[in-house]
């Protein structure tokens, strides 16, 4: 049953968590200046170490858009080989590393691919962060 239910609220919690990357991005025009070239090309976001205990987190597929932002691709839109770039974050431990984002800290990344692709990707990691503040004082 829980099995069940992951499935159906992957696909609507992978493209929220979309929509936030892009939020990030399209605050800072360098970030999508940096991806836009790479337009096309696809990225596989891989939780390693996900606590057995949870269900299954499965992987996060995406395409760059022109725009230099990032699209969510379905089972049916993923292409069937391997991605551009792989990431793979670690969830050994999910609340630490939940925390260590909403802080600003630097997530334990791994990145294998295209090394283009891979230094404008460690850049995004190392340069954008998500303001929450300034989101919350525009409410």
């Amino acid at each position: 049953m829980l099995q069940e239910w992951s499935k159906l609220l992957a696909p609507a919690v992978q493209d929220r968590i979309t929509l936030l990357l892009n939020h990030v991005m399209s605050r800072e025009p360098v970030a999508t200046a940096r991806l836009a070239p790479h337009t096309g090309k696809t990225l596989r976001l891989r939780l390693a170490g996900w606590p057995a205990m949870l269900p299954a987190a499965p992987d996060l597929r995406l395409r760059i858009t022109p725009a230099g932002l990032l699209e969510r691709l379905g089972d049916e839109d993923a292409p069937r080989q391997e991605p551009d770039l792989l990431i793979e974050l670690d969830a050994s431990n999910p609340a630490a590393a939940a925390f260590a984002a909403l802080s600003g800290a630097r997530p334990d990344v791994r990145v294998q691919g295209d090394a283009q692709l891979a230094g404008d990707f460690n850049w995004l990691i190392d340069h954008v962060r998500w303001d929450i503040e300034d989101d919350l004082a525009a409410i």
